[in-house]
């Protein structure tokens, strides 16, 4: 009795397809992701997109918390997420021998439950917090970190070509997340030195992603709010509206190693001095939606509806 082909051999075919598209950009093992514009415009057919909604009363008024919010899934396949996760391996390692810029690569002392990522930066360097020169939280217009990497690159192309982000918003900065166990990211919301809409792909394991307008700490790095969101492996989360305004988010300690990527484009005020635009980021435009299906519409409860409730 014939069983078919095996999770594993499939991906084994397409890897051995992706070597064959070209330089992965950074990873040293050779192949892209971009495939033929036939083949992507296939692909993107497979691609679903979730909107989310949550009511809650903001400064006397109901709104949508998670207006804006979107969840694109299926946008990266397991082959594709195994030459980017091996790529960012191999920038972890660059970072811990120095071939690295000095402030492209960051890895913090797990000095306590919840902390201790290692965070890689491309395009800019900012700064979570004051630092011992003074600097505050934001963009440091005067340091330099290393370009962000052809394949990295790659995976920009394909999200506007899939029209998981508007062409108007073309990210120019991105930061690699490396979660060990029990590692975590606290409440919060995206300094606006960074334009809206941003986004974060998801790798290695499932994590789920929380939001709210307050939180509940309920130990070291475990926090709970309002809407708890899974986030598939190869999807693509975006946060643009209220969603990355109003919402703080939080990604509470993580069971197992976890990747992230988050892309960014950073106000045109907040740009490093010396930050040259990447000509291959530029005029880059979305696949036609015809014969495309209509995105489908997740309530996070079933009598959630376009307006807010009534006895509110």
């Amino acid at each position: 009795m014939t069983t078919g082909r095996s999770v594993d051999d499939k991906i084994s075919e397409e890897l051995k397809s992706l070597s064959l598209r070209g330089p992965a950009g950074g990873s040293g093992r050779g192949g892209g992701i971009l495939l033929d514009e036939e083949d992507e415009a296939i692909r993107f057919a497979n691609v679903r997109k979730k909107d989310f909604k949550l009511w809650e009363r903001v400064k006397g008024q109901m709104i949508n918390i998670l207006d804006g919010l979107e969840l694109h899934t299926d946008v990266f396949s397991a082959a594709e997420q195994r030459r980017i996760v091996d790529c960012v391996y191999d920038f972890q390692e660059k970072g811990r021998k120095g071939k690295l810029r000095e402030r492209t690569y960051l890895e913090l002392r797990k000095w306590i439950r919840g902390k201790g990522r290692v965070t890689i930066q491309f395009g800019c360097c900012y700064n979570y917090a004051l630092d011992r020169n003074g600097n505050p939280p934001g963009i440091i217009r005067d340091e330099v970190v290393d370009p962000i990497p052809p394949l990295l690159k790659q995976m920009i192309k394909r999200m506007v070509a899939w029209h998981v982000l508007p062409p108007s918003c073309i990210p120019n900065s991105c930061i690699v997340n490396i979660y060990d166990k029990d590692v975590c990211i606290s409440p919060h919301i995206d300094h606006h030195d960074f334009v809206r809409p941003f986004c974060t792909v998801s790798f290695l394991s499932e994590c789920n992603i929380v939001f709210g307008t307050q939180f509940k700490t309920n130990g070291p790095g475990d926090f709970s709010g309002s809407a708890t969101i899974p986030l598939p492996l190869g999807s693509v989360l975006v946060l643009n509206g209220n969603s990355a305004d109003v919402a703080k988010h939080s990604v509470p300690i993580v069971p197992t190693r976890r990747i992230s990527i988050t892309f960014r484009k950073m106000d045109d005020s907040k740009i490093p001095y010396d930050f040259i635009p990447d000509p291959d980021l530029q005029n880059l435009r979305p696949l036609s939606l015809r014969g495309q299906n209509h995105p489908n519409i997740l309530p996070l409860q079933q009598d959630q509806q376009d307006e807010p409730p009534k006895n509110a």
